[in-house]
């Protein structure tokens, strides 16, 4: 599923990629003991990769820390998602339990260093598109208490109602993946340099790691 990027987008941040896939008729639940025990396996392959003081230069992780420098984002203060996720890991740290579906996907962002997204399908209408966001509107991102107003310089993704994500990092309560999820969009948010192999090699995990622990069926 492609998404329609708007010129100015493409011009701001050339190389910038973004690409969706569904997995349909999915059962989220609120955890699973072979999630639990798959989590260990991923995590003891992440402490055998990374260190705390490397992981800001592995390539891809440094992909979105630039990334995040050019929105006007500290990404020492807020971190890429996979990032954040590692550091986790390499402290010794739980990973969030969130449901299985996140927590899946949370695992293939690791795996891969490349983020993801994913958001309840029957919530969405229409086609996706990315632009800058309106200066002014209102985003209520998850667990925020209150809306916040973007200034009109952040890349956001929209469907044909509503703004679902600041992107790559910052997605929509009211779209979101809850136990009542039946049929999934998962965004691959590529950055400058990250190349269409990186994306699908991603794609392809999250997709077998979501099905593994969440059923349905995968259309990349």
């Amino acid at each position: 599923m492609e998404i329609e990027i708007a010129e100015r987008i493409k011009k701001e941040y050339p190389g910038l990629v973004v690409k969706g896939f569904h997995v349909k008729g999915v059962a989220v639940e609120r955890e699973k003991e072979g999630l639990e025990r798959f989590k260990e396996t991923v995590t003891e392959e992440i402490k055998k990769d990374h260190t705390a003081e490397t992981l800001k230069d592995a390539p891809i992780i440094r992909m979105y820390r630039d990334f995040y420098w050019r929105l006007g984002i500290d990404p020492t203060k807020t971190r890429p998602a996979s990032e954040a996720l590692i550091r986790r890991v390499l402290k010794g740290r739980p990973l969030p339990r969130i449901n299985t579906l996140v927590d899946a996907y949370n695992l293939a962002s690791i795996k891969t260093n490349v983020a993801l997204a994913a958001f309840d399908g029957d919530r969405l209408t229409g086609r996706l598109t990315m632009d800058f966001a309106e200066a002014g509107e209102e985003f209520t991102g998850i667990g925020m208490e209150r809306p916040i107003r973007l200034t009109g310089k952040e890349p956001v993704i929209r469907d044909e109602k509503q703004t679902i994500a600041v992107y790559p990092y910052r997605d929509s309560d009211a779209t979101k993946v809850t136990l009542d999820t039946e049929n999934a969009l998962i965004l691959v948010c590529g950055v400058p340099g990250i190349t269409e192999g990186m994306m699908e090699k991603t794609a392809k995990i999250a997709s077998e790691y979501i099905t593994r622990f969440c059923g349905g069926e995968a259309r990349l």
